[in-house]
């Protein structure tokens, strides 16, 4: 984590926010698509000079009213509204970077959740992606494409370093972003765990991975449709949830569900249950 992350953030989400996008004119003779300070700080209520302190480095205490003037001004979705709040603490010695072990157990009660969602695929991730407990159904959806293969089952690196992991997603591209978004947010906290991940992948996939990294912006998908193309039955196409569990471990839960009768009937197959057990949603 660099020791300036607070201003590279608003940084690079200043130079990432069109002028159409918080409602201004783009101009002429604009050199970037992105916001200049000076529009970003009239539209905060700050001082050009109090804006390029914070992405210099040179102020790490902003107010939270500031950070909210910043982020109203920027349109922050919730969760860079989060991102924002946790580096102003970091930024400010409030909170030190994650640093603890990250999970590599689930709770017993959330098996038992696991169990009632049988047969829809669902599965437990910690905050590296780890794979920490699943249905059955998830694990007839993903075995068979490789994200069972090895020891570590993380759903990043699999995403990133399988050759299998672009014959079954159709969608690559997006489901890598999407990925790398997750382990951003962490890298972002200063967790040394997901900074050891990063430089892995680094190594293992080169650019392809460290140019998504270094991008500006991006925040996971909450909510949304992935397409799966299985090798048992065809291409699925699967709405997901992402849950956080509340607890002091950062795990997150997953829920996929048919998108239409095709994949719905797909999974009951893959299921072995008997046909209507899911229903499209």
């Amino acid at each position: 984590m660099s020791e300036n992350e607070l201003g590279r953030f608003l940084r690079e989400r200043r130079e990432g926010t069109t002028p159409a996008e918080v409602g201004l004119p783009a101009g002429a003779r604009r050199r970037t698509p992105g916001l200049r300070r000076a529009e970003v700080a009239t539209l905060a209520g700050v001082s050009v000079e109090y804006l390029t302190r914070l992405e210099q480095g040179r102020d790490r205490h902003p107010s939270p009213e500031v950070l909210n003037a910043l982020a109203t001004a920027l349109r922050f979705s919730r969760a860079e509204r989060e991102s924002l709040r946790w580096l102003g603490k970091v930024a400010a010695g409030v909170i030190c970077p994650a640093g603890h072990v990250p999970a590599v157990e689930v709770r017993p009660t959330v098996r038992a959740l696991l169990s009632r969602l049988e047969p829809g695929p669902a599965v437990v991730l910690n905050r590296l992606g780890d794979v920490l407990a699943a249905t059955s159904g998830f694990e007839a959806l993903f075995r068979p494409i490789g994200l069972f293969d090895g020891h570590r089952h993380n759903i990043l690196r699999f995403v990133m370093v399988d050759p299998r992991a672009r014959k079954a997603y159709p969608d690559w591209n997006q489901v890598a972003e999407g990925h790398i978004a997750q382990l951003k947010g962490e890298v972002r906290r200063g967790d040394p765990h997901a900074l050891e991940l990063a430089g892995d992948l680094t190594v293992l996939v080169g650019p392809e991975f460290t140019e998504r990294m270094a991008a500006p912006g991006g925040f996971p998908e909450r909510s949304g449709v992935e397409r799966l193309a299985h090798p048992e039955v065809g291409e699925l196409r699967l709405a997901y949830e992402v849950l956080d569990l509340p607890d002091a471990d950062e795990q997150r839960l997953i829920v996929h569900l048919p998108v239409d009768a095709v994949t719905a009937s797909a999974l009951d197959r893959l299921s072995g249950r008997r046909p209507g057990a899911l229903r499209a949603v």
